[in-house]
C-alpha cells in the first residue's frame, strides 16, 4: 500500500499495541515481536493500520470506535470476500487471520498482507507522464472490474453472499433507512432522489459479485507497469447488479473529486483518459454486451448511495467516532453536491 501514514494520531483511534501484539504471537505466520502500528493517513469508514514487526509488515482494517449504523462497517465481509477471492483472478491482499473479540483493539478486526505500489488519488493522473500510459491504467481499471463481474461467485464459496434479484429496490430501501438515520438537516434534493428512484428502476435484472465501491484510488498499482496488485475496502460488497458497479466507477466523470478537475473537461483529447462513453463501451466488449440502456439511473442511484454514506460519515463526525475525524465535518459539502448532482442527471434523462 502506499503508506501514507498520520503523524499525530488521534487518541480514539489509538490501539492498544501490547495486547495486540499477545494476541498475533502465536497466530499470525512470521509475526515475532516487538510490534509498532501506525494509522494510515485518510478514509472515513474502516480504520487502517500498519503492522511492522521487524522486517515484517502486515495491514490491519478494523471497524470505528462507538455506536455504528446498522449493516455498516462490515469488516467480517471483506475477510470473507479476501479469502473467498485471493488467486482466482481478481486481485485482493491475501488475509491471515480474523478477530471477533472486541476486547483486543476495541474492536472486530482482520489482519491481511502489506501490497506495496502506486495509488492514484486523482482521477486525472496528473502524476502520470504519458496519454499512453493514463489509457493504459484506465483499460487495467476496466479489465479488472469486468474480471470481477465474469466470475464464478458460487464457485467461489460466495452462493449466499447476498440476494440475487431485485438488487436495486433493496438497495434503494437501504440507503434511505440509512440516510434518515444519519439525517441532520432537510435536504431537498435527496428527498426528490427517494422519491424519483423506486419509481424508476429498470426492468432489466442481472446478479454478479460487486465491489460497491469500484473506483481508482481503491487499488493498488504495480509500482511501474499499469497493472492492479490489489482492489482494496469491499465493506459494501454484495451480490448485486453489475451496471451498479460501472455507473459507481464512472462518477468522477460527474463530479469534481479531491479538488480535481472534472474529468469531461480532459478526456478524449490528449490526456490518454477514455469518455464516459468510451469506457463503458470498453466494459460492454469485455462483457459480451450491446450496450447498456437506461444509464442515467444507474448514475443517479450512484449519486444518492454515497450522499447517504456521506451523511453517515458526516454524522459519525459530529458524534466524534469517523475514522478520520479531521475533515468528517466537512462531509455536509460533499453530501449536498452528491444528491445535487444525482438530481441534475435525472432531469437532463
Amino acid at each position: 500500500m502506499a503508506d501514507t501514514l498520520v503523524e499525530r494520531e488521534d487518541p480514539a483511534l489509538a490501539i492498544d499495541v501490547a495486547a495486540l501484539e499477545r494476541y498475533l504471537s502465536g497466530r499470525l505466520p512470521g509475526f515475532a515481536p516487538p510490534l509498532r502500528a501506525r494509522k494510515f493517513a485518510g478514509g472515513q469508514s474502516n480504520p487502517t493500520y500498519l503492522l511492522e514487526a521487524g522486517e515484517q509488515r502486515w495491514v490491519l482494517r478494523k471497524k470505528p470506535p462507538g455506536p455504528l449504523l446498522a449493516t455498516a462497517h462490515m469488516v467480517d465481509r471483506e475477510h470473507r470476500v479476501f479469502s473467498a477471492l485471493h488467486g482466482r483472478g481478481v486481485p485482493v491482499p491475501k488475509p491471515f487471520l480474523y478477530c471477533e473479540d472486541r476486547a483486543v483493539v476495541g474492536t472486530e478486526f482482520f489482519v491481511m498482507e502489506h501490497v506495496q505500489g502506486r495509488i492514484f488519488w486523482d482521477p486525472t493522473l496528473p502524476e502520470v507522464a504519458s496519454a499512453a500510459e493514463r489509457s493504459a491504467l484506465y483499460d487495467e481499471m476496466n479489465r479488472v472490474l469486468c474480471a470481477l463481474h465474469t466470475l464464478d461467485y458460487a464457485a467461489c464459496g460466495l452462493a449466499d453472499y447476498g440476494k440475487p434479484g431485485n438488487y436495486f429496490a433493496r438497495q434503494i430501501k437501504r440507503w434511505t433507512q440509512q440516510y434518515e438515520s444519519a439525517k441532520t438537516d432537510q435536504l431537498p434534493e435527496m428527498d426528490r432522489l427517494i422519491a424519483w428512484l423506486p419509481e424508476n428502476v429498470p426492468a432489466d435484472d442481472q446478479t454478479t459479485l460487486v465491489h460497491g465501491d469500484f473506483r481508482l484510488d481503491n487499488m493498488i498499482f504495480h509500482p511501474s507497469e499499469p497493472r492492479v496488485l490489489a482492489v482494496l475496502d469491499w465493506e459494501l460488497s454484495t451480490l448485486g447488479h453489475p451496471f451498479a458497479d460501472v455507473a459507481y466507477n464512472c462518477m468522477p466523470y460527474h463530479v469534481s473529486s479531491r479538488g480535481a478537475p472534472r474529468l469531461d473537461g480532459v478526456a478524449g483529447k490528449d490526456s490518454g483518459i477514455p469518455t464516459q462513453a468510451e469506457y463503458v463501451a470498453q466494459y460492454c466488449q469485455r462483457t459480451g454486451r450491446d450496450g447498456i440502456s437506461g444509464f442515467a439511473f444507474y448514475l443517479a442511484f450512484s449519486f444518492f448511495r454515497s450522499a447517504s454514506i456521506l451523511q453517515g460519515v458526516y454524522h459519525r463526525g459530529l458524534q466524534g467516532n469517523a475514522s478520520s475525524r479531521e475533515g468528517a465535518k466537512e462531509m455536509r459539502a460533499r453530501t449536498i453536491e452528491s444528491a445535487q448532482t444525482g438530481v441534475r442527471i435525472i432531469e437532463r434523462a
